[in-house]
C-alpha cells in the first residue's frame, strides 16, 4: 500500500454457523489495524453455501460484531446479490485460457464455496487427470465445473504482513484449484478475488490457515489483472487439545460467552490465552 493510498480492510464472515472466538480475535485485529492506519473496515457476508447459509446466522454475526466494539462502514456487502462480477471475471479467465472443464473430484465440491482450512479439508493437489496439454481457450459448458491452471513448479512467493516471507510452489504445496462449479456458483478462491478489488481493498487481514490460499488468489489478481492486496494472517486460536477453533466449538460462540454473563473485555482477554 502505497503512502498516498488510504487503507480499507474487511470483515468476511460465513453466515454457516456462530461467530466463535477464533473469529472475534481475528475481526479485533482487523478493526484496530484500520484504526491504526485511520482507515475503513467494510462487512462482506459470504453467503455463497446455499445449504448452511442461514440469516439467522447473520443476524447473530451483526448482534456479536456490535456487541464486541467492531465499527465498520456500511452498507454490508452480500455475495449472493454478486453472481454477475463473479461470472464477468470467471468469463475472462475462460476467454485466456486459464481454466479448463474438469469433470472428476466431485468429492470436493463442497470444498469450494467456504475458506479452506488447511489443518482440516484444504484442497487437495489436482491429479491433472482432466487438465489439457496445452493452455486454450474453452466455450463454456454447462455443467462443468473449471480448474485454474497453475504454472508447475513456479515458486509464489509474498511477504506476509505478520508471518513475514512465504513461499508455496505450485504444483506442489497446491495444484489447479476449482474457480467455477457445475452449479453456477464461484469458488471461494475467485469470489475473495473479486470481491476484494472491487471492494478496493488494499490489506485482508485473516487466519493463517488461508495462506496457501493467498498463493492461489495472487495467481488470479494476475490472471484478472487485478491490483494486489497486502496480506496479514493472524495465528490461529486452539483448544486444550491443539485443535483450531471451528464452528463446531459451540461452547467459545460469542452468543454463548455473552450469555455466560462475560463482557466484550473478558471474552478479549481470551484471544491470548
Amino acid at each position: 500500500m502505497s503512502s498516498s493510498q488510504k487503507y480499507v480492510g474487511r470483515l468476511a464472515p460465513s453466515p454457516t454457523g456462530l461467530l466463535h472466538l477464533g473469529h472475534a480475535a481475528t475481526f479485533w485485529i482487523a478493526h484496530q489495524r484500520a484504526k491504526a492506519h485511520h482507515g475503513t473496515l467494510l462487512l462482506r457476508n459470504e453467503d455463497l453455501d446455499p445449504q448452511r447459509s442461514k440469516q439467522e446466522f447473520v443476524d447473530a454475526m451483526l448482534e456479536d460484531l456490535a456487541w464486541l466494539g467492531i465499527e465498520w462502514r456500511p452498507p454490508m456487502a452480500v455475495q449472493s446479490a454478486r453472481l454477475a462480477l463473479y461470472r464477468e471475471a470467471f468469463d475472462r479467465l475462460l476467454a485466456g485460457g486459464f481454466v479448463y472443464p474438469c469433470s472428476c473430484s466431485r468429492r470436493d465440491l463442497a470444498q469450494m464455496v467456504a475458506a479452506p482450512h488447511e489443518d482440516t479439508d484444504d484442497e487437495p493437489v489436482y491429479s491433472g487427470k482432466c487438465r489439457p496439454t496445452t493452455s486454450v481457450a474453452h466455450a463454456f459448458e454447462e455443467g462443468m465445473n473449471y480448474r485454474f491452471r497453475v504454472p508447475d513448479s513456479e515458486a509464489i512467493r509474498f511477504t506476509d504482513g505478520n508471518m513475514g516471507e512465504q513461499c508455496f510452489t505450485a504444483g506442489i504445496d497446491f495444484g489447479d484449484f476449482l474457480v467455477w462449479r457445475k452449479d453456477g456458483l464461484p469458488s471461494y478462491q475467485l469470489a475473495c478475488v473479486v470481491d476484494d478489488a472491487a471492494m478496493r481493498i488494499t490489506e485482508a487481514v485473516r487466519g493463517a490457515d488461508l495462506l496457501k490460499s493467498t498463493a492461489r488468489q495472487l495467481l488470479l489478481q494476475c490472471a484478472l489483472s487485478l491490483p494486489s492486496v497486502a496480506y496479514f494472517h493472524t495465528q490461529l486460536l486452539r483448544d486444550e487439545h491443539g485443535v483450531r477453533l471451528a464452528k463446531r466449538h459451540d461452547a467459545l460462540a460469542i452468543r454463548t460467552l455473552r450469555e455466560r454473563g462475560m463482557t466484550p473485555a473478558q471474552v478479549m482477554a481470551m484471544f491470548a490465552t
